[in-house]
């Protein structure tokens, strides 16, 4: 089995950490950017792409602060959204956490901007 390295991705945002919490915390955000369907029930998430299910099960969720996920495929592995503040310019820095294999790593960068441009449209900046 390939190694699985841990990636971190940064995103600004003009939008508050409210909205962007939104977006990455809730089944109808979700599904306007992230997947084609989602469902959120007792803190798991039921993800669904071209008809695939994925589960994942919240471990941490900070409103506006944090959300982490653990993938139920991957017992030692998650996904990781964490909100903050730019001092300077005030906008919301967006930092992605997650894992991936060593070399599929551009391919995961190029997944992770080609969501977060789809986020971007869906959240109307």
């Amino acid at each position: 089995m390939a190694a699985r390295v841990r990636f971190n991705f940064e995103f600004v945002f003009k939008s508050s950490p409210t909205i962007v919490y939104q977006f990455i915390s809730t089944a109808d955000c979700l599904t306007r950017w992230f997947c084609d369907d989602c469902n959120v029930i007792d803190d798991v998430f039921y993800f669904d792409w071209d008809g695939a299910e994925e589960v994942a099960y919240i471990i941490d969720d900070i409103e506006e602060e944090r959300l982490r996920i653990q993938w139920e495929e991957y017992d030692d592995e998650y996904l990781e959204y964490i909100l903050g503040r730019s001092e300077v310019t005030s906008a919301t820095i967006l930092e992605i956490h997650g894992f991936c294999e060593k070399h599929e790593l551009n391919e995961e960068r190029r997944f992770w901007e080609a969501k977060i441009y789809d986020l971007r449209r869906a959240m109307g900046e």
